[in-house]
């Protein structure tokens, strides 16, 4: 059985990805994507987990973007959201993109090294 608050972050989760799809009027907003959005159970807090494309300096400026956004982001979330408190909204970057490149490229570099030898084989 959900618990509320699971089905309250999906309703968060697609309407954000839909409000930036749509675009803010932000030009430091890059190409952001939803990654998750994790809510309190007392429904108070969202915490909105993104990606964005580009280096340190482009997840800054969508990051400050996004914080400038967040009293505009969440009005219309109380609008679809028909609750009697629309939860505050904070934006957290999501490193676990980068986590798992980091670790794709370590057991790659691995394998290299290996030069196809399979140590069970030995």
């Amino acid at each position: 059985m959900h618990k509320r608050s699971d089905k309250v972050a999906e309703t968060i989760h697609t309407t954000i990805s839909t409000i930036l799809s749509r675009g803010l009027n932000d030009p430091r907003i890059g190409f952001v994507t939803i990654t998750g959005v994790e809510v309190t159970d007392d429904l108070h807090l969202a915490r909105i987990y993104f990606t964005v494309i580009g280096d340190e300096q482009a997840v800054k400026n969508s990051q400050a973007g996004l914080e400038s956004a967040a009293r505009h982001i969440r009005h219309d979330l109380g609008k679809v959201l028909k609750m009697r408190y629309t939860p505050d909204i904070v934006f957290k970057y999501d490193h676990s993109l980068e986590y798992g490149q980091r670790i794709d490229k370590l057991l790659r570099e691995v394998g290299a090294n290996n030069d196809g030898e399979n140590p069970a084989n030995s």
